[in-house]
């Protein structure tokens, strides 16, 4: 672990190395397959799209230096810059070849995401999209089927990155081991579950506000070592640089129960804490074969029947907002206050809605399955007690992660936890999981909701391109889900960044985006 995490590339302990472990691997740097943070990490250091969300997740000109937008909504016309490169490869013509962006790149490029044969996850980007044109080198054209008024956001998405058909058509599905794209950094050397290095890209386009070439960094170095704690210690050390998020084996080491960092650590890391947005929940399938799960009453009394509060503080040491209102997070347009709905702790409700059920103190009620993964069960069985005291009989199931998703995709589990985090900043991604037609196993609707009033305001939202008589719309929808009550959330997640002393400059926004290019280390000792 020394050898791969310390100094770090030979004759190069001068330069200014910004190093990370990622313990959940990365499979490829194909930002065709960008799905998971991990690979949307990496691919964000290598490539670019015509846009890029900035920390207040504004979608800001990128490789595209503006656009328009057609009075109906429904084309959109980027003007490119002239001066962004592709990384050097020998496809280009001579081993220190590239070549400039053009428009017909990214025609080539969102056509790649739609090809059937490339499978690509983010397909769905492009579905309401009519076609791709490339009116001239700089300029470029797209046209939707019908207004979107987030389609800018869904731009800044890794799927949407620009790379060479070059490139990405001599080594097929190799190019996942292979990257060629604009970034700020370029790969120099993966090895798979092991190590990553990017090293600077010296013909980056982009300048910093007093004219200064980006990156700052000189590379970066990515391992891939599974156990956190390990992480944990490694970052201690001072090998990594950078510690993302908390760990159950080490949160209590590293803050208080308040969720502050502990004295003993305080002079020597930094700690920044910010909104995420992931909203963690747990989901009802809608027509259970659990009887009682059918009557909202019962739904509702789970809802009031625990203290979200304390479950925060005790299990999560403070890190996250307890999840009192619907399924959209504070953040996102429209939702900047919380919500004057959802539920917070009242077994006294929780007790009458029970009674008005049928089942007075629980009686007659069957035990209910909690579906859930070994790394929240300690949540659920917290859960399992509250509602113990109401005489809620709730047992837990606890599966492997790709198990237990394939379970909710069948409709095999009445009552299951699950997280949303938004792909794109708008509340229609959070929204969308509860409209009928893209209900499992082939959508995300996993709880198999379905309302004909919910349908008509979230076909109405998506077409309106009124911001705030969209956002009224939104609030309907997220109102008429929590009395409905198909899930229960949980709490509205937050982003930890740990550092240390000498580094400066990391950027970063409640999508939790890794962002380097203005990142600079003092020399270490």
């Amino acid at each position: 672990m020394v050898a791969l995490a310390g100094c770090r590339l030979p004759d190069n302990c001068d330069k200014q190395i910004f190093r990370y472990n990622e313990s959940a691997g990365i499979t490829s740097l194909d930002p065709a397959y960008a799905k998971d943070q991990s690979l949307i990490w990496g691919c964000t250091q290598l490539y670019n799209g015509l846009v890029r969300l900035d920390e207040q997740l504004q979608p800001q000109p990128c490789i595209a230096c503006d656009w328009i937008v057609s009075p109906d909504g429904k084309l959109y016309t980027f003007h490119l810059r002239r001066d962004v490169f592709f990384h050097k490869s020998p496809l280009f013509g001579t081993s220190d070849s590239t070549r400039n962006v053009v428009a017909a790149d990214f025609v080539y490029s969102f056509n790649r995401i739609l090809d059937p044969a490339i499978a690509s996850p983010g397909r769905w980007i492009f579905a309401d999209v009519e076609g791709f044109e490339a009116i001239d080198d700089t300029t470029l054209a797209i046209r939707l089927k019908q207004p979107f008024s987030p389609f800018l956001s869904l731009l800044g998405m890794a799927y949407c990155s620009v790379v060479p058909h070059e490139v990405a058509d001599h080594y097929g599905p190799d190019f996942r081991q292979h990257p060629c794209g604009t970034g700020p950094f370029f790969m120099q050397m993966w090895k798979e579950n092991v190590k990553l290095v990017m090293r600077r890209n010296e013909h980056y386009f982009e300048r910093d506000s007093l004219g200064h070439p980006l990156p700052y960094l000189d590379a970066v170095a990515v391992t891939f070592v599974v156990d956190k704690q390990t992480n944990f210690l490694e970052f201690i050390k001072g090998n990594l640089d950078f510690l993302n998020s908390l760990d159950a084996s080490y949160k209590d080491e590293l803050l208080t129960r308040t969720g502050q960092l502990r004295e003993r650590y305080a002079d020597r890391i930094n700690m920044e804490r910010a909104p995420f947005l992931n909203t963690e929940y747990l989901g009802f399938r809608m027509e259970s074969p659990v009887a009682p799960l059918n009557d909202r009453r019962i739904r509702q009394a789970i809802n009031c029947g625990f203290d979200r509060e304390k479950m925060m503080k005790y299990l999560r040491n403070g890190i996250g907002t307890p999840g009192n209102g619907g399924i959209v997070p504070q953040g996102l347009p429209g939702f900047e206050q919380p919500a004057e709905y959802g539920y917070r702790y009242d077994p006294a409700r929780a007790a009458r809605l029970l009674a008005e059920a049928g089942h007075p103190h629980g009686k007659g009620l069957p035990p209910i399955t909690l579906s859930t993964t070994s790394n929240y069960l300690d949540l659920c069985k917290y859960i399992q007690q509250q509602l113990g005291l109401l005489g809620i009989n709730v047992k837990i199931d606890v599966a492997p992660p790709v198990a237990l998703r394939e379970q909710v995709a069948q409709g095999k589990s009445g009552w299951f936890r699950r997280s949303w985090i938004a792909d794109y900043p708008d509340p229609e991604n959070y929204l969308m999981l509860f409209y009928s037609p893209n209900r499992c196993p082939e959508g995300s609707n996993y709880t198999r909701y379905s309302s004909r009033t919910y349908d008509r305001l979230y076909t109405k939202a998506k077409a309106t391109n009124d911001p705030a008589a969209r956002a009224v719309l939104y609030r309907q929808m997220d109102s008429l889900l929590m009395v409905e009550a198909p899930i229960v959330i949980l709490y509205y997640d937050q982003i930890l960044h740990f550092t240390h002393k000498n580094v400066h400059g990391l950027r970063s926004n409640a999508m939790n985006a890794l962002d380097l290019r203005y990142v600079t280390i003092d020399k270490r000792d």
